[in-house]
């Protein structure tokens, strides 16, 4: 299927959806098009913001054929967890006791890390509590994942 912005002689604008390019054409001879506000059969296609070309870009985008290496990954990592251990309390296993506190106004509102339980994630996004996992490296080798919870400030 394909679609077309199409539009009458008297102004009206719509949408004609045909199997391929050449069905409209074919349809158009034969005064089949018609406009569904006025029924005028005076047809023609209308620019698409498809078919619109806008000026080139100035700056040159980034080769994204490359994948990043182990090496660059690692260090996008490990900022990534610098960020976190510089901007968010760690409150340990009482992430979402903390959480509750933080959402309800008994404790003073910040960004924090710990851990939780899946029955805890489930209280707290029973309770509107927003936040979300990050995968973190274990010496163990097993997946861990840290909550994180941003202050709404």
């Amino acid at each position: 299927m394909i679609v077309f912005d199409l539009q009458c002689s008297n102004g009206h604008t719509f949408e004609g959806w045909f199997e391929h390019g050449q069905a409209y054409e074919e349809q158009k001879e034969k005064s089949l098009i018609a406009c569904p506000i006025c029924d005028d059969t005076a047809i023609s296609k209308m620019p698409s913001a498809f078919a619109i070309k806008s000026s080139p870009r100035s700056e040159k985008l980034p080769d994204t054929d490359t994948p990043p290496t182990d090496a660059e990954v690692v260090a996008i990592g490990k900022k990534i967890m610098d960020f976190v251990d510089n901007n968010f309390d760690d409150v340990g296993c009482n992430f979402a006791k903390e959480a509750l506190k933080i959402h309800y106004g008994a404790s003073e509102p910040r960004n924090i890390k710990g851990s939780s339980t899946k029955e805890e994630e489930k209280v707290l996004k029973e309770e509107g509590i927003q936040f979300f996992k990050v995968p973190v490296p274990s010496p163990s080798g097993r997946k861990v994942f840290l909550s994180l919870r941003l202050c709404e400030s």
